[in-house]
């Protein structure tokens, strides 16, 4: 909790520092303006997808990230030409399509990765069935069949014995 001291040292304020808030607030924000502008335009797909799948925080990650590549071009732009004018000249088609679009690399990242990857594991899989195949053939030309016997898994099924097991324990009469 604040003593009253501490809420009083808030509330004071001199007119030096009144001054300097009322300048540079206005001032901060104008500087800062282009950029907030850039901002909320070009994120607009992470913000979409903020607001609509805000549980899903990997497709955050992978679609906020492609799309504050887009962005940071034309930031770094900003930055080094600035003007209030240059904030909306960047808005052209052109500008908009890879601000928007690297978000949408984004989004098929996200869904098609992870097909990607089962497709070079299936493909791993084979290969590596295939290298046995052919050492299971070669130690077979090597030795013979009987060093590899293949088990038909039907006839490997044990059949249930038709004698009755015996209790571990008599039962008492």
């Amino acid at each position: 909790m604040m003593n009253k001291d501490n809420r009083n040292f808030f509330k004071r304020l001199t007119k030096t520092q009144r001054l300097l808030l009322l300048v540079g607030i206005p001032l901060i924000t104008f500087s800062i303006l282009p950029i907030i502008i850039i901002l909320l335009i070009g994120l607009i797909p992470s913000i979409t997808v903020l607001v609509t799948d805000s549980k899903n925080s990997q497709k955050l990650v992978i679609v906020g990230c492609f799309n504050l590549a887009g962005v940071f071009v034309y930031i770094f732009n900003i930055l080094s030409n600035y003007s209030v004018y240059n904030a909306f000249h960047v808005f052209t088609i052109f500008n908009l399509i890879v601000m928007l679009g690297s978000a949408s690399l984004g989004v098929i990242a996200y869904n098609e990765l992870p097909k990607l990857f089962v497709l070079m594991s299936k493909a791993s899989v084979q290969k590596r069935l295939k290298d046995i195949d052919n050492r299971l053939n070669k130690i077979r030309d090597e030795w013979g069949d009987a060093a590899i016997e293949e088990e038909d898994p039907a006839k490997s099924k044990k059949k249930p014995s038709k004698t009755k097991p015996t209790p571990a324990v008599k039962p008492q009469t």
